[in-house]
């Protein structure tokens, strides 16, 4: 087993708070790290699509105190909304009997249903993680191309060959248009999505033209606004926002989105493997998209992310606001000898960040003029993993 980075988050946040949502896709490794911390304490695991466990909750209050000396891993929580209220009670009587921390580990694959109906019920009761895919500093450093190609989902990353990993992949996405989607909102046609899930990953990190989305489908904007807050909320797509502190310019206004995982957009478009995806033109994006995503998991908690673009182009990829306020301007690049072109270093002029990167698929690290570095992907997240 890989081990997760977030494995010691966790543990510090059970140690401060009541109870932790720890949110992410299926298939993503959530039940798997919880059975892991479950293993260092006594804890008691309910997983709520199985009948059987849901009965056990026929008289929640009751289950609960019956197990309040232990850790009570929540699967799937989300199925099960009316249990919020009761864990609130539980909470607090659990205070008063100066049982505060480390009660409740709830485990959510829908981002917003798990925020929305815990929100309301456990605020100031309750702290959140995501556990994303693999990133690229989870796996051997010589297993970054393998990372980009099949993404980080444990069972495409670790499957023994490229055609393996690949149904694995094939066999996922279906079952989320065909199984998992349906039960989070309106019926929507599979096969439809499908297609917009594909287009996202043949647009991968542009700039969203929702009308062009809607002639490809015969549907209306607010369809597509419908259809892409579904699968930002099942944590399967990523809306980067645009930069909009600089009132100045004439900036972008809107987000970039992308399909998070590489190796999903590569199954949606049919790439087999590195070959395949090296003749395709989305390569460079969904290097870009690895990139990304391993930056924004390793960056300090509370970092904001987003890109910078303006109408007469000046550009940057990724601009991430740290926690102290300093910016750090990425630009990303997958040639290993890459070039930077006049609308970066005027964006940079625009912006004055602190740091400037270019993120490129090599390991040394170098100069290329006017405060600007190279730097290979490991590099860069150690160092921004590091930041106070």
């Amino acid at each position: 087993m890989i081990p997760r980075r977030l494995t010691n988050r966790l543990i510090h946040l059970l140690t401060h708070y009541p109870a932790v949502g720890l949110l992410g896709p299926r298939q993503v490794g959530k039940t798997t790290l919880a059975l892991e911390i479950a293993r260092q304490r006594p804890s008691v695991y309910l997983d709520l699509e199985s009948v059987a466990d849901r009965r056990r909750l026929e008289d929640s209050e009751q289950y609960f105190t019956d197990h309040e000396d232990e850790l009570v891993i929540l699967d799937e929580v989300h199925r099960f909304p009316e249990i919020f209220q009761t864990l609130r009670g539980v909470i607090d009587r659990g205070r008063r009997r100066e049982k505060k921390t480390g009660r409740f580990l709830l485990l959510g694959s829908a981002a917003i249903d798990l925020l929305k109906q815990s929100g309301e019920t456990l605020a100031g009761r309750i702290s959140y993680l995501e556990l994303a895919p693999f990133d690229a500093l989870e796996v051997p450093t010589d297993s970054l191309d393998k990372l980009w190609v099949r993404g980080g989902f444990p069972s495409s990353f670790l499957a023994e060959d490229d055609a393996l990993s690949l149904k694995w992949r094939v066999d996922f996405i279906r079952t989320y248009l065909e199984r998992e989607i349906p039960q989070f909102g309106p019926r929507i046609p599979a096969e439809t999505l499908r297609r917009f899930w594909t287009m996202l990953a043949h647009n991968q990190t542009e700039i969203l033209n929702a009308a062009n989305l809607a002639r490809g489908l015969g549907v209306n904007g607010k369809t597509i606004a419908n259809y892409l807050d579904l699968l930002v909320d099942l944590l399967l797509v990523r809306r980067l926002p645009p930069w909009h502190r600089n009132e100045g310019k004439r900036l972008v206004k809107s987000p970039k989105v992308y399909v998070r995982d590489s190796g999903i957009a590569h199954a949606l478009l049919g790439l087999k493997n590195k070959e395949d995806l090296l003749g395709h033109s989305v390569a460079g994006q969904t290097w870009e998209t690895l990139v990304i995503e391993t930056l924004i998991a390793t960056a300090p908690e509370g970092t904001e992310a987003s890109f910078y673009r303006t109408s007469t182009g000046a550009e940057i990829d990724l601009v991430l606001t740290l926690p102290n306020r300093r910016l750090w301007a990425i630009e990303v690049k997958r040639s290993s000898a890459p070039k930077l072109e006049k609308g970066f270093y005027s964006a940079c002029a625009d912006l004055k960040p602190h740091k400037q990167f270019v993120v490129y698929s090599g390991t040394e690290r170098f100069s290329l003029g006017q405060k600007t570095e190279a730097i290979g992907l490991v590099a860069l997240a150690t160092e921004l993993q590091s930041v106070k």
